[in-house]
């Protein structure tokens, strides 16, 4: 597979030669990435240079082992994009590569853009993070109605609103319409008070959706392209599968055919119908302004009160302390903000989110300390790219490495699993699936 690397390592900013320009920064990034460096702390030249070096290393081997159809991700430190790399195919069947300009779905990092245009709107007085849902979503219904009464903006957006975990997601999969969806949540029994407890959601979240559009008479991904795509230059960025398809360049989803091999698919429609928790498409390029304006280098887009606000934990999430082992040996904490993961890693503070939908899986993290992160895309189902993002953090932290993708160990042969039937069953409201995370 074809492959590409940028060292976009700024002259004197880490103390280190400059091998490439920031030829692909839009003009519009320009006036605002006016942060102080003084507000972080620095790390050290030499670990960031030996980093990089040692994230080539590995991308090499995730390369040689054909573990991911496509792949694109970068590092951006202090609001310069300090490395790039691309690899494999945008679509395996015609050899089109990957590009940093190539769009991808994002999944369920769409969350984070629906909480940041609505810090937006809270800004220009339109609702609050506090307005209760039911006094601007007539529909909006709970099996406990004083619950009801008592659900905030904050509550979707924090995933606190008191359902099970990725009610009617399996629905959503099944080809039912979110209205139709949204409009039964009052069919389903609560796990807890409204605010008590955290429950992952959808079609819940993407009631924010609706309330944009009750409070402002536009559009939600209308919205979100005039407020946050455009004023910070992310070119390629768009919302559903349209707009996907209708990319210059865009990655297939696949699916392993085999001895390395990968097979394209069409894009599948499901989480497309909830656009706020789920239907952004973005390309490498895109998503590197997005980390800048997460870390505070866009203040006259994103300002960094609306950034603490998003940023700051709302419910407590002990379940993402287990689910792989880098989160069971760096983490020591966990909860979840608006739009976005705060996890306590060795110590620090990680501003995290991941995502999958079918055919694609995507990762972005960053150190507010540091002002230092990572975003990776790819459009496969395989888990090792996963492992790559914690083994960066840690040497840009200086920790011991550990081969968390397990790109260092020789492949083990598997033995085939014995074909068997699919059940059928019952459609239920909980869905326990990790299609979209």
């Amino acid at each position: 597979m074809p492959f590409r690397t940028l060292f976009l390592l700024i002259a004197g900013a880490l103390g280190l030669s400059s091998t490439a320009s920031l030829a692909h920064a839009p003009d519009t990034a320009e006036p605002a990435a006016q942060h102080a460096v003084s507000a972080s702390q620095q790390l050290p030249a030499d670990r960031v240079k030996a980093t990089l070096e040692a994230y080539t290393l590995w991308l090499d081997r995730l390369e040689q082992r054909n573990a991911v159809a496509g792949l694109a991700t970068a590092i951006v430190i202090d609001d310069k994009v300090v490395y790039e790399h691309t690899l494999g195919y945008a679509n395996a069947a015609t050899r089109e590569p990957i590009t940093p300009d190539t769009v991808f779905r994002l999944a369920s990092l769409s969350k984070a853009f629906a909480t940041a245009l609505t810090g937006v709107l809270v800004s220009d007085g339109k609702f609050d993070w506090d307005t209760k849902l039911i006094d601007v979503l007539p529909f909006f219904k709970l099996k406990d109605a004083q619950a009801a009464n008592q659900a905030t903006v904050r509550d979707i957006l924090g995933q606190r609103l008191g359902l099970p975990r990725n009610t009617y997601d399996n629905m959503l999969e099944g080809n039912i319409s979110y209205e139709e969806l949204v409009r039964k949540l009052d069919e389903v029994n609560m796990t807890c008070g409204v605010g008590q407890c955290y429950g992952y959601q959808n079609i819940a979240f993407s009631l924010i959706g609706d309330v944009i559009y009750a409070q402002t008479g536009d559009f939600f991904y209308r919205q979100v392209d005039k407020r946050i795509f455009f004023p910070l230059g992310m070119k390629t960025a768009s919302y559903g599968r349209d707009a996907l398809e209708s990319s210059k360049s865009w990655a297939r989803p696949h699916r392993a055919a085999g001895a390395g091999n990968w097979t394209p698919f069409e894009p599948n429609e499901s989480y497309y119908r909830v656009a706020p928790a789920a239907g952004v498409n973005a390309s490498l390029h895109d998503m590197e302004q997005w980390l800048i304006a997460q870390m505070g280098g866009r203040p006259d887009v994103l300002p960094q009160a609306l950034l603490d606000t998003m940023h700051t934990s709302e419910v407590t999430t002990p379940v993402e302390l287990r689910s792989t082992p880098w989160r069971r040996e760096r983490l020591s904490d966990a909860h979840y903000a608006l739009g976005w993961r705060v996890f306590e890693y060795n110590g620090e503070t990680l501003i995290f989110h991941a995502g999958a939908v079918e055919g694609y899986r995507t990762m972005i993290g960053f150190f507010p300390r540091y002002h230092a992160g990572v975003v990776t895309m790819w459009n496969s189902a395989g888990p090792m790219p996963s492992g790559l993002m914690p083994m960066v953090f840690d040497s840009l932290l200086g920790l011991p490495h550990v081969d968390w993708a397990e790109l260092e160990s020789e492949p083990v042969a598997k033995a085939a699993a014995p074909k068997t039937k699919k059940a059928k069953g019952k459609t239920k409201a909980k869905s326990k699936g990790k299609r979209n995370r």
